[in-house]
């Protein structure tokens, strides 16, 4: 488990199904990930992390807000395996918040513990983020995390539409990352 000033990121369980689904099914939570997604889908998201978890150690963790206990989306550290993708076997940071929850900061405070992690307690050497051209707010913080677009390592994706592909690519090496970087 990963602690910040107001979330908790723990590994996901079968009882984190239902809100998943839900996120899933939001259209504008869905825009740049390919759009909504059934629930038997999501079932087999949440399936993988939790095995991802148990064989390595970590994956995409549930991001629960301490003050209400609520979980209001997925933020982590998993190996790159999108089908076409540069670097595959790479470390990836991802995110995912319910709407009422963006802007606020939680993805910028998730994103920041999970690359602490990916730099501590994983040792890793870089890690990789994805996002749509389309998608500012997450490239957005890529960059304000310190990340660097790669435009040599984009790719398509078969995961999303023809508007949201190439695929873009951000990418932070472990001497970049300064966890005081991000609250400047």
């Amino acid at each position: 488990m990963i602690e910040t000033e107001r979330l908790l990121l723990r590994p996901l369980t079968d009882a984190d199904k239902p809100w998943a689904a839900a996120q899933c099914a939001d259209a504008d939570v869905m825009t740049y990930l390919g759009g909504p997604q059934s629930r038997e889908a999501s079932d087999e998201r949440i399936d993988k992390m939790i095995r991802l978890q148990a064989g390595r150690g970590h994956s995409f963790f549930a991001v629960v807000r301490k003050d209400d206990a609520r979980p209001i989306g997925m933020c982590g550290i998993k190996l790159f395996d999108a089908e076409g993708a540069t670097l595959p076997g790479e470390l990836e940071i991802g995110w995912r918040l319910d709407k009422d929850c963006w802007g606020r900061g939680y993805a910028r405070e998730a994103a920041s513990a999970s690359l602490d992690f990916a730099f501590g307690p994983i040792g890793g050497r870089r890690v990789i983020a994805i996002t749509s051209r389309r998608n500012t707010a997450s490239w957005g913080l890529m960059e304000r995390l310190g990340m660097t677009r790669r435009p040599d390592l984009d790719f398509n994706d078969p995961r999303v539409g023809p508007e949201d592909n190439p695929t873009i690519l951000y990418l932070i090496e472990a001497a970049d990352w300064s966890i005081d970087a991000w609250k400047a």
